[in-house]
């Protein structure tokens, strides 16, 4: 599909080619037996996918290795006429792998520098905190957004296991990173059901929610999110492989669309669910039955979702 296409929710660790994870674990002498097989990688269900997903990133571990996983991706999107990228870094890892915040996030604003020289594309990182640390850990995410000078970082988010804590406890988090002016999505309805999502409206405020999906079991929650314009950054394919829903013919982006809902499509973890921003894209109109019309638009409600500067919008606006 030849659409121009924009992605706002994939996790950088996450987009990972099981190719260059081989041969980053050949690299530094590591047994990828026991996550990677055949050219994939190996979980069951979701923790599974959560400890398989922090083995693939345990296989880079210095600034150039950030910077090759970062251009290696965004070459990859640039292929398929994708105009713009949010990554989802955790600096956190950066620390918990002895790089440090600092060189992690250098790392991947090299890979980003390199990959726009070459292809033109444009990418922004939104830092996330991981819920299973806890409230503290998501805290010290958020302040070091909020205090960070590197211009690509223009939002903040929260994901990890859904099921642990209240959003309540995070809220002070997403609290500093709004006064710090940065753009706000959270992971909710997605694990956890409509409630998830009712919770991070109310106490979290975002303009965007990871996922969002299972919004659709409340249809007073669907006509909420239809009226504050809050997008839901979909991601069918991971969906679907985490079981979410059973197949497309479930899956209600089309109806929260129908809605009124603002929705977005995106990849999330793309080669652990068996899938690219190209074949969601291609998705959007083979299993959802959008017109290529309704799919530009879905990609015109990315670009007015992004987390950007308004001059980076209008262009973004104009290449469509």
């Amino acid at each position: 599909m030849n659409l121009k296409k924009v992605e706002l929710h994939c996790h950088l660790e996450g987009a990972a080619p099981p190719a260059l994870v081989a041969e980053q674990a050949r690299k530094y002498g590591i047994d990828t037996s026991a996550f990677l097989s055949d050219g994939a990688y190996v979980w069951s269900d979701f923790a599974a996918f959560i400890a398989c997903y922090d083995k693939v990133a345990s296989v880079f571990r210095t600034e150039e290795d950030y910077a090759l996983l970062a251009e290696t991706y965004l070459r990859e999107l640039a292929g398929v006429n994708t105009i713009y990228s949010e990554l989802i870094v955790s600096p956190d890892h950066g620390d918990r792998i002895g790089l440090g915040a600092d060189g992690y996030i250098a790392g991947i604003s090299e890979g980003v520098r390199r990959a726009a020289a070459a292809t033109g594309i444009e990418c922004r990182l939104i830092v996330v905190g991981e819920r299973h640390f806890g409230p503290e850990s998501v805290i010290a995410a958020a302040n070091y957004a909020a205090r960070s000078d590197n211009p690509l970082i223009t939002g903040f988010n929260m994901a990890g296991e859904e099921r642990m804590g209240r959003v309540a406890d995070y809220a002070r988090a997403f609290d500093i990173a709004r006064d710090a002016g940065l753009g706000l999505t959270i992971h909710a309805g997605e694990v956890c059901g409509a409630f998830s999502v009712a919770d991070a409206l109310d106490l979290v405020r975002p303009s965007r929610i990871g996922h969002g999906v299972r919004a659709i079991e409340d249809p007073a929650l669907v006509r909420r999110l239809a009226e504050l314009g809050t997008v839901l950054e979909v991601c069918p394919g991971s969906n679907i492989a985490l079981k979410v829903y059973p197949d497309f013919d479930a899956h209600p982006l089309r109806a929260l669309k129908e809605a009124g809902v603002r929705v977005t499509i995106s990849s999330d973890d793309p080669p652990f669910f068996h899938t690219s921003l190209g074949r969601e894209y291609q998705l959007a109109r083979d299993a959802f039955g959008f017109s290529d019309e309704e799919i530009n638009g879905l990609t015109r409600t990315a670009i007015e979702a992004a987390f950007v500067d308004e001059a980076t919008r209008n262009r973004l606006l104009a290449m469509l």
